[in-house]
């Protein structure tokens, strides 16, 4: 294992796996700059994204790798793949294809925001929410599921 100054700031690419076996990978519009979603990688889904140049995840919920695309055609090509400083977390700024990476139907899954300055209960508010494709189309069944 590398020490803490090799990891921060050498030249090998050290990715730290947590006790899980995962890493977050925050993805990103490569021209946009917007936050398209947040997944987590396992070893496996990490080595194809380096080899294939597309994108790869593990999914927590199903406990199986899997290729962002797959069923719905929305395929993610890695433009840039970064690693931050401490080497536990990974940003992909990606090329999205088809119209959304979230399975409810939007381009991004983050499209709701928190009210700031209040407290107590809280009501979401509803930001670039539109929904840029049928999810029931898309993917079949019950949309509310996460997909690929």
């Amino acid at each position: 294992m590398a020490n803490k100054s090799e990891i921060e700031e050498g030249l090998a690419f050290a990715p730290q796996f947590g006790a899980d076996g995962l890493i977050t990978a925050v993805a990103t519009d490569a021209k946009s700059g917007d936050v398209l979603m947040v997944a987590h990688m396992n070893a496996e889904a990490l080595r194809r994204t380096i080899e294939s140049g597309e994108a790869w995840y593990y999914s927590r919920s199903r406990k199986a790798l899997w290729k962002k695309g797959e069923n719905s055609g929305h395929v993610q090509r890695v433009v840039e793949l970064r690693v931050d400083c401490d080497q536990d977390a990974l940003w992909l700024k990606v090329e999205q294809d088809g119209p959304g990476a979230c399975h409810t139907g939007r381009r991004s899954c983050f499209y709701r925001a928190v009210p700031l300055g209040q407290s107590g209960a809280m009501t979401l508010e509803f930001r670039s929410a539109d929904k840029t494709f049928d999810p029931h189309a898309v993917y079949g069944g019950a949309a509310g599921k996460p997909r690929r």
